[in-house]
């Protein structure tokens, strides 16, 4: 967070060097899209909303409307379809912002049909959630390029406030501060600058721990998996419901990128299971397509078998003795986070140490990726808290405490990151964790 650091006068003086008065939405009937596309009415007084078809656009605004509850969407928001409205809306627009599916050729073909008509002047930014920043500017004008970037929400964006900046070899710095100011201050956004990697920052190491979540269920089933990695382990939402929630298909596009083009340490983790990818096949994609791992049927909840890819009912399926998860969540009810982490860092069994290794490897793996995806952990902690809403690894680190986290580190036969192992030869930093409005009992949630 940049902006952050700078003094009132210098805010000013880059929110003063361009003005943002109308911005377009390109792929606004989805749920990214109208999103986004309310966040910005808000700051500015006109935003088209742009869609295959008329309709199409008209139902996102209405969603949007219905959303955020508030009149000046409709008032400030116009609407229109590729074919008639196009090309005078982007030929005028100060940010186009374009939100369409995650597939590298359908934004390919929109950003070559931006480029012929847009201002020399205007923004081009992208919602990807990970595909590269630079490839999508390949064979676009020189212009394009010096005015593109990735500009990633998180879903949904007018509730989860974490924002990924990322900036092209072409981008122009002085719009690269641009907008970190601006969508600081005028949309309210937690500013987090990242590479142009695969997943960036957010998707990076949260998809990475997602997956695992749904290779793990493949062989302990769902319900068990959503058990040991739960809230009491500091996320808001489990992991495989956040799948559900998310969709399949996109889940598959996110990692699918991920493994195609980052051969890191945990490369195995990022790989699909193959139950999703025949489930995918037969139209299953989560929530959207009425269940995923878990559906609800004539108000029975149903949870995955992967093994039959067959559905049962939740109440019929029996868990192992975890009380240890119980302890733990107690200890967070009364805000005892250090106590509570050390029951679960502590606690005896097969399950406690699966749950461990999961946590071990979220830990592990982020620290790794400082220097790759962010100049420092900072950037990861700042996406993971405020995009995912998982405790930053850097909490963890300091409520378990330094060797005790290097201990389950090692224990579980993970890397131990030299940001960690250094700092237990030296005995600095004592805290990892730097955000000033990070209050870390909102990660731990019973």
């Amino acid at each position: 967070m940049k902006s952050a650091s700078r003094t009132r006068a210098e805010l000013n003086d880059i929110l003063g060097s361009r003005k943002v008065d109308h911005v377009v939405v390109l792929g606004a009937n989805g749920a990214m899209g109208y999103g986004s596309g309310a966040l910005f009415t808000a700051a500015v007084p006109r935003v088209t909303f742009l869609a295959r078809g008329k309709d199409k656009a008209d139902a996102g605004l209405k969603v949007a409307v219905n959303s955020v509850r508030s009149s000046t969407v409709a008032d400030r928001v116009d609407t229109g379809d590729y074919d008639e409205e196009f090309d005078a809306a982007v030929s005028k627009a100060d940010l186009i912002f374009e939100a369409l599916t995650e597939d590298f050729a359908v934004k390919k073909a929109m950003f070559e049909r931006v480029d012929k008509v847009r201002r020399r002047d205007s923004i081009v930014a992208t919602v990807t959630s990970g595909l590269s920043i630079n490839a999508l500017a390949e064979g676009r004008s020189e212009s394009f390029r010096k005015h593109f970037l990735g500009l990633h929400f998180f879903n949904p964006p007018n509730v989860i406030v974490g924002t990924e900046l990322i900036a092209g070899k072409d981008t122009d710095p002085k719009l690269v501060e641009f907008i970190d100011v601006y969508a600081h201050k005028k949309l309210g956004r937690v500013m987090i600058r990242t590479a142009d990697t695969a997943g960036f920052a957010g998707n990076r190491v949260g998809f990475k721990v997602l997956n695992e979540a749904a290779q793990l269920a493949e062989e302990h089933g769902p319900l068990l998996v959503e058990r040991l990695i739960g809230p009491y382990t500091g996320r808001a939402m489990t992991p495989l419901a956040t799948v559900d929630m998310v969709g399949w298909d996109i889940h598959r596009a996110i990692v699918d990128n991920i493994y195609k083009r980052a051969a890191d340490e945990a490369h195995a983790t990022l790989r699909l299971p193959g139950y999703m990818a025949q489930l995918l096949e037969r139209g299953v994609l989560g929530n959207k397509s009425g269940g995923g791992f878990f559906k609800v049927e004539n108000k029975v909840k149903l949870a995955l078998d992967p093994k039959t890819q067959s559905y049962r009912p939740v109440a019929e399926i029996k868990l192992p003795e975890l009380g240890f998860i119980d302890q733990v969540a107690k200890l967070h009810r009364d805000g005892r986070y250090a106590e509570a982490m050390k029951v679960f860092v502590e606690a005896p069994g097969d399950w406690a140490a699966l749950a461990r290794k999961v946590v071990a490897g979220y830990v592990s793996y982020a620290f790794h990726r400082v220097g790759e995806v962010t100049e420092t952990i900072a950037g990861i902690d700042d996406i993971m808290g405020f995009g995912f809403n998982w405790a930053p690894p850097s909490v963890l680190v300091d409520v378990i405490g330094l060797k005790a986290t290097v201990a389950m580190i090692d224990k579980a036969r993970l890397p131990v990151p030299r940001l960690l192992s250094d700092a237990v030869t030296s005995g600095a930093p004592k805290r990892f964790y730097t955000n000033p409005h990070g209050n870390i009992g909102r990660f731990f949630v019973a």
